[in-house]
């Protein structure tokens, strides 16, 4: 069984981990865990403190938090494997055997979400412009010009994501990652489900600049060839928080686009265990998406394609399907519609498993667009919708940095402009309803009055 182990090493170790001009090995924080075969090829990632107010509880995440990564305060994260037969046993003895860990903690498999079905497209991507108002977000200056968008998925093809938007657009190559292993240049993987998530960012933020962070290319043992493990997220987070940091504190801009999730327990500890990931707020993934939330990154999750009336084959889990980072409270969790405004069969009901209140909205999908499956295949599941709305958080981001408005701000304000539904307020199904930039827009005006 693959884990993460979190472990407090010296703080000269600590340091070294944090420092993105310095280089540590696994073998340098974790060397010689009774039990564990350690990955060399997984870089250690440092993991910072959450410091709650005054008499709060660190392991909340529905409170302020502020996050250290001073060396007396972090702690370190590395990637190995424990035998299935031992792994609880292991769990519980390699806090008691060293005293320098933390917890052993579930790296399961990520997979992309994509659809179930064969429903034809409805709508094209043009509609989907018009119904996210790309003109009158143009006319306010909103078009993601200098903003940093990130797709963590299975790559982008720029050629083919260009050739079907009909222009080109920007990728920062210097600012996009790869998984250990991982080989490829930024922009240009195989077209795939990356791709169509990379062209659906661009509708409503054409002149975003898209960062390619390739997790899902990653593979463990027997794997397919678009799941990979979470610990490469951790470290794909890991540098976001270096992009992110290395910006002009008036000025950050940072949308991280995430359409995948964990369909099954089998890949987890159990709910109620230390090391579980579902439910688990201390998770370190988990405590690294709040982390970036308080730094100013924009995270966005799919809410997943297990909707009650068309669920994806993969979905394991009996109930409440929304699970750990996907239902983060720090993050905004996309549900999907149709251009007609009707959720898609296939869309994820809450509630969530980190925050009940999940999704938080819903934005568009199942619509012919990027062509990454075929001339006659929609961009499809909340795979599409999630970067659909990242296009339109990055649209709001070009003249509303972090400084002018908080993550927690903007998705307050999406929140409550979004285009109610179904029963009055928050529900299930549509979360607080379809995103509405007009309301966006005159919610922003109102604001800079104010």
């Amino acid at each position: 069984m693959r884990v993460l182990i979190q472990l407090r090493p010296s703080p000269d170790v600590v340091a070294a981990v944090a420092d993105p001009g310095r280089t540590a090995a696994a073998a340098d924080v974790a060397d010689g865990l009774p039990g564990v075969l350690l990955d060399p090829s997984f870089a250690p990632v440092a993991v910072p403190r959450p410091v709650p107010p005054a008499g709060g509880d660190p392991l909340s995440l529905n409170q302020p938090l502020r996050f250290s990564l001073a060396a007396e305060d972090a702690s370190v994260l590395v990637r190995g494997e424990i035998s299935d037969d031992e792994a609880a046993v292991r769990l519980a003895l390699l806090p008691a055997l060293r005293p320098d860990v933390v917890g052993v903690f579930a790296d399961p498999v990520i997979e992309s979400n994509l659809t179930c079905g064969g429903d034809a497209p409805v709508g094209d991507w043009h509609d989907v412009a018009r119904l996210l108002a790309v003109e009158d977000l143009a006319g306010e200056g909103l078009d993601g010009a200098g903003v940093a968008l990130a797709v963590l998925d299975t790559g982008i093809n720029a050629a083919h994501v260009a050739r079907h938007l009909g222009r080109e657009f920007t990728l920062d190559a210097a600012r996009s990652w790869n998984p250990a292993g991982v080989t490829g240049k930024a922009g240009e993987f195989e077209v795939d489900h990356g791709t169509m998530c990379a062209f659906d960012t661009l509708i409503a933020a054409p002149k975003a600049t898209l960062l390619d962070l390739p997790v899902l290319l990653s593979r463990r043992p027997g794997g397919s060839a678009i799941d990979g493990l979470l610990s490469d997220a951790v470290a794909a987070f890991a540098h976001l928080r270096t992009v992110l940091e290395t910006q002009p504190e008036e000025s950050r801009a940072l949308v991280i686009s995430n359409s995948w999730g964990s369909f099954s327990p089998r890949w987890d500890f159990p709910v109620g265990s230390p090391g579980n990931y579902s439910d688990n707020p201390a998770h370190p993934f988990n405590l690294i998406v709040a982390s970036l939330d308080a730094a100013g990154a924009d995270v966005l999750f799919a809410a997943g394609n297990c909707g009650r009336d068309c669920r994806d084959g993969r979905c394991a889990f009996p109930d409440r399907p929304i699970v750990g980072a996907n239902s983060h409270p720090r993050v905004l969790s996309v549900g999907g519609v149709d251009t007609g405004g009707e959720r898609v069969g296939y869309s994820s009901q809450g509630p969530g498993r980190l925050e009940g209140r999940k999704p938080d909205l819903c934005a568009y999908t199942h619509f012919s667009g990027s062509k990454a499956f075929g001339d006659d295949q929609p961009d499809s599941g909340t795979s599409a919708a999630c970067p659909v709305a990242a296009g339109l958080v990055a649209a709001v981001r070009t003249q509303w940095p972090a400084s002018r408005l908080s993550p927690a701000q903007l998705r307050t304000l999406l929140r409550r402009t979004a285009d109610d539904r179904s029963t009055v307020g928050f529900d299930h199904d549509y979360g607080y309803g379809v995103v509405d930039p007009r309301g966006i827009l005159a919610a922003l005006r109102r604001r800079s009055r104010a």
